[in-house]
């Protein structure tokens, strides 16, 4: 109930002050724009636009901050273009007449008059019917006996005395009262969408825009960061193993027709070396693609990491689902990276790992007792799992004081 009389009192205060700004805001941008316009080939026009343009911006801000409260969201701000270093006089004068967003201001200052009328006109009913009816059998009282006066009912054809008057106004009233709430919500979102469309939606596709950007750019540099590590893990790894083998497989050679025992023993020497090397193969292909993530889904996959984690895992998966592979893979990878850095660096004595869809989001969460302080700061290897969840629109949260727990919350959209 008091939420919806907050609801109510904010959209009033929206409809109500908003109507007297939008006549001044109106009337000063009309005739600015108009004698700017027509004194245009006379120069005097131009600074004359310019500035109908920034009180546009003026009205159009103080409309942003009235439409967070009506919509409930944030307020949403779009970029303005600054002036260029070093520009002249006239070009900073100008400067308001160059940026898109500041003609949709004026557009809006001049557009949103009739909504702001309507939506005044139905918030003032809305309040005066519930009150008027509701107070009648104060006031009625005395107007009831004035000499000639006619209440409604009795101009409808019906003589049903003060009783009966009393319980139709109290009656409709109340009917208006019930219908309040949503007529002036109505109103108000009525004005609020043609604010949303002409003041915010620039700004709101810019940040989608910036958003794109900035997940590109993560896939990319996670992507980098991933081929790095291979190559690096390649090259200390089952490259040296490689070189090492050949060495040996040389000298049994060289040693088959001299010593046939000293070649057997360095023949299954090479075998041992080759099988550590496939089992290091086995365990790189594993982080770029492991076959059974593709092949059975992420709980089976997530069972085989928490099996192969050196710590002992407590594992919950509550989806069976399967997924798109980019989101898949994403939350295979952190899986993965957040183990292997558990046990190398936190000292923990046991994690737990859970798997949930809530809605249309994805949620692993990683929790283990060990000694803190883990963060996203760039140079750390959580910043990597960052930007690869960025290339999925996931986000990645960390909550890891010094001395412990930490919690790793991946969120990846899977809708």
């Amino acid at each position: 109930m008091r939420s919806l009389t907050r609801r109510v009192l904010l959209d009033t205060r929206y409809t109500l002050v908003g109507f007297p700004t939008t006549i001044i805001g109106f009337a000063l941008m009309l005739v600015g724009f108009v004698a700017g316009l027509g004194t245009a080939v006379l120069w005097i026009g131009v600074p004359l636009l310019a500035g109908t343009l920034l009180i546009a911006r003026g009205f159009a801000d103080a409309e942003r901050g009235w439409l967070s409260d009506v919509l409930r969201r944030p307020p949403v701000r779009p970029r303005y273009k600054p002036v260029p270093p070093g520009a002249g006089r006239f070009r900073r004068i100008v400067n308001p007449m160059t940026s898109g967003q500041s003609w949709l201001d004026l557009l809006h200052g001049v557009l949103n008059l009739p909504f702001a009328i309507i939506a005044f006109v139905l918030t003032v009913v809305f309040w005066a019917i519930p009150l008027a009816g509701l107070t009648w059998p104060i006031y009625g009282f005395f107007t009831s006996r004035i000499p000639g006066n006619q209440e409604l009912p009795e101009l409808l054809g019906f003589d049903i005395g003060y009783g009966g008057n009393a319980l139709f106004y109290v009656g409709l009233g109340l009917v208006f009262l019930l219908i309040m709430p949503f007529a002036i919500r109505g109103a108000a979102l009525v004005r609020a969408g043609l604010g949303r469309a002409l003041l915010t939606g620039v700004a709101e596709l810019q940040e989608r825009i910036e958003d794109l950007a900035e997940g590109r750019a993560a896939a990319v540099s996670a992507e980098a960061n991933a081929l790095r590590k291979l190559e690096r893990d390649i090259h200390d790894g089952p490259q040296q193993r490689l070189v090492s083998l050949a060495m040996e497989l040389s000298r049994a050679q060289r040693q088959m027709n001299k010593d046939p025992d000293a070649a057997e023993a360095t023949i299954k020497s090479a075998i041992t070396a080759t099988r550590e090397t496939l089992d290091e193969l086995r365990a790189l292909s594993r982080g770029i693609a492991p076959p059974i993530l593709s092949d059975r889904g992420l709980a089976p996959a997530l069972a085989a990491l928490a099996g192969r984690c050196t710590i002992p895992v407590d594992l919950d998966v509550q989806t069976v689902e399967r997924y798109q592979a980019a989101v898949e893979n994403a939350i295979y990878f952190v899986c993965a990276e957040t183990l292997t850095n558990v046990a190398k660096h936190s000292r923990a004595t046991v994690c737990t790992v859970q798997l949930v869809r809530l809605g249309d989001v994805l949620m692993l969460t990683i929790g283990d007792d060990g000694v803190g302080g883990a963060h996203v700061a760039k140079g750390h290897g959580l910043a990597g799992l960052a930007d690869r969840l960025r290339a999925v629109d996931g986000e990645l949260t960390v909550q890891s004081p010094v001395g412990g727990p930490t919690v790793i919350v991946a969120e990846v959209p899977c809708g």
